[in-house]
């Protein structure tokens, strides 16, 4: 198993699942998207979250996706592996499944379907850290789990062993930097944003790094903005700021609904010939417009400043892709 360091610090990527379709797991794409993370100098990567898909994935493919990407990883940075389900049992069945493949950690959003106090939802966190092999980090995600972990919460569980950080999705910056006050104390936990939008804000307020599914496609922006950030360089910051907005609006507005987001990302890693562009139901991969849409938007990025972060080859294949499409 990877050691954690004390304090995780960094651009974690939440790694997309490969598949060729919802049941099936492209082995040979998992293995190329993790190379090109790596090649991006990531600092860690964290399997089966919201951009994983982790809850819509069946657990023959959630333990073959723990299996594969660990080996694949081989230590070079530390795993950490969504362990978030209905039932605890079977969250606690992930954490031992992703401490035998030797992940570093485990990822946890909390009860969801049920509503649950703040006084259940750190009964809860205890009960799992308490039986995780692995050491664990919060995820703050209420928008898809209905359980929000409060900052006076997350400051009791700072106190729990076993517990080593919180990963921020719910998008308020507000939140955020509430969170870094009542954590003040402990420069210990990790405190990592997940909407790449407000990455270079949040490590400017106090943030160790980040969690940001663009990373899967541009690695290395996402790196050099965490790293722009902690210089407090910016310059910089508003420069790379300029285009992670720009990844934003052209691949993740292409569709209807929130899911546009992850949809438009797995549509881009396609396009790019990093892996296959399957989706875990009820999702549905692109097709016709929005993929002919994500090809035109890929080709304004290549052309403009995000040009330096898309590997040479990945460039040859959007663009015979997006002529094919024209």
């Amino acid at each position: 198993m990877t050691t954690l360091p004390m304090s995780l610090r960094g651009i974690i990527v939440p790694l997309a699942t490969p598949l060729v379709d919802a049941r099936t797991l492209d082995e040979t794409g998992l293995g190329r998207l993790v190379e090109h993370v790596l090649g991006g100098e990531v600092h860690g990567i964290f399997l089966l979250g919201t951009t994983g898909e982790g809850p819509g994935l069946s657990r023959r493919l959630r333990d073959q996706v723990i299996r594969e990407a660990c080996r694949q990883v081989a230590g070079r940075v530390p795993t950490l592996v969504g362990i978030t389900d209905t039932s605890t049992e079977e969250a606690i069945e992930l954490a031992q499944s992703a401490s035998e493949a030797g992940a570093a950690a485990v990822v946890y959003a909390g009860p969801s379907y049920a509503p649950v106090t703040q006084e259940e939802v750190l009964s809860h966190v205890a009960r799992l850290a308490d039986a995780s092999p692995p050491p664990v980090f919060l995820y703050n995600m209420p928008s898809h789990t209905g359980t929000a972990f409060e900052p006076s919460t997350v400051r009791q569980a700072a106190e729990l062993p076993g517990v080593l950080g919180l990963k921020d999705s719910c998008g308020s910056l507000l939140y955020f930097q509430k969170l870094c006050g009542a954590l003040a104390g402990r420069p210990d936990f990790s405190l990592l944003m997940g909407p790449e939008e407000l990455l270079g804000s949040a490590v400017l307020a106090g943030a160790h790094g980040g969690v940001n599914g663009g990373a899967n496609l541009m690695p290395a922006l996402y790196v050099r903005l965490y790293e722009a950030a902690t210089r407090r360089d910016l310059t910089e910051i508003l420069a790379l700021q300029r285009v992670v907005m720009q990844v934003s609006q052209e691949l993740y507005t292409c569709g209807e609904g929130s899911s546009s987001y992850l949809r438009g990302l797995k549509c881009a890693l396609s396009v790019s010939g990093i892996c296959a562009g399957g989706m875990a139901e009820p999702y549905t991969p692109f097709a016709d417009e929005p993929h002919r849409r994500i090809v035109r938007a890929l080709s304004r990025l290549h052309a403009g400043e995000a040009a330096q972060f898309f590997p040479a080859g990945t460039a040859v294949r959007q663009m015979e892709s997006a002529k094919a499409l024209s």
